[in-house]
């Protein structure tokens, strides 16, 4: 096997919200992601974060905005993911209820998921896969309110952006499930804002000394900038990827993050940009 075929490439997209207009133009059996498929096909493994609860269950929690997608759309998820995080802070939005319900959907579909689990223990397990004989960990974590979604010793619900857990989870990853790769997938960071705050560094300064290879994180609904800490990338926010209800130029810009883990142990990586139309739908944006 030449060392280029020995390369693993990883896909990674931010906010996939398939309530609203994403989620009847699924009804309507319209695909959002039609237009970036060449992109998902040419990826090893693809992993984005599921920006909603997913289920007919419970009833909207106390907060401004809420989302609720129909079991239905997980069957166009599968189509394009192996896996998506549910460590967000709209995953929760119907409850806990219709977030245990979320999980079963999930599982009943074969889609895997991770950042969430019915236990605290089951939302800090990484996402592991195999690819070209190494093992791959990735491990998702929701740091923005309302901490009500926080999965306790006897509660369902979402990993919580703890500095303890994030060094105890590498560790594990590493020296339990015997991870060649670690990739943490962070939701985190002030809505709207370009830059990444000094909390935010300061996180994903500690995930790579602690041993992650790679930082993806996403929430702000804009893209942030691109840090190289120790030769490993950290991408502070993708921004939105599938997602209704934005108008400006900055919300409506996401990027799709492919990862190359080269056979040398280096990670080198690109940024595909996409503009979300008015569905919430992404389209490549032509290189000028």
């Amino acid at each position: 096997m030449h060392a280029e075929e020995a390369d693993i490439t990883l896909l990674f997209v931010g906010d996939v919200m398939l309530a609203e207009k994403p989620g009847q133009l699924i009804a309507q059996g319209r695909d959002p992601f039609r237009y970036v498929q060449s992109f998902f096909r040419a990826a090893d493994i693809r992993i984005g974060n599921l920006e909603c609860a997913v289920s007919h269950k419970g009833k909207a929690e106390d907060k401004t905005y809420t989302f609720r997608a129909h079991p239905r759309v997980i069957g166009t998820l599968k189509k394009y993911f192996d896996a998506v995080s549910v460590a967000n802070n709209h995953a929760g939005d119907f409850g806990p209820i219709a977030f245990e319900d979320m999980l079963y959907q999930l599982e009943k579909k074969q889609l895997a998921y991770f950042g969430g689990g019915r236990t605290l223990r089951a939302a800090h397990e990484p996402y592991l896969t195999t690819v070209k004989g190494k093992k791959i960990a990735i491990l998702g974590y929701d740091g923005f309110f309302p901490r009500s979604f926080e999965a306790l010793e006897d509660r369902a619900g979402v990993a919580w952006l703890d500095e303890d857990f994030i060094v105890a989870d590498i560790k594990r990853a590493r020296e339990v499930h015997h991870a060649d790769w670690v990739i943490v997938f962070p939701h985190w960071g002030w809505e709207y804002e370009k830059l990444a705050s000094s909390q935010q560094q300061k996180l994903a300064h500690l995930m790579i000394d602690s041993g992650a290879d790679a930082v993806v994180g996403g929430h702000p609904h804009v893209t942030q900038n691109i840090e190289i800490y120790k030769n490993k990338p950290i991408f502070y926010s993708l921004g939105n990827f599938v997602f209704n209800g934005f108008q400006d130029e900055e919300t409506t810009m996401g990027w799709i993050a492919v990862l190359t883990l080269t056979s040398q142990s280096e990670v080198k990586w690109k940024i595909i940009p996409v503009r979300l139309d008015q569905d919430g739908v992404p389209r490549p944006i032509a290189n000028k």
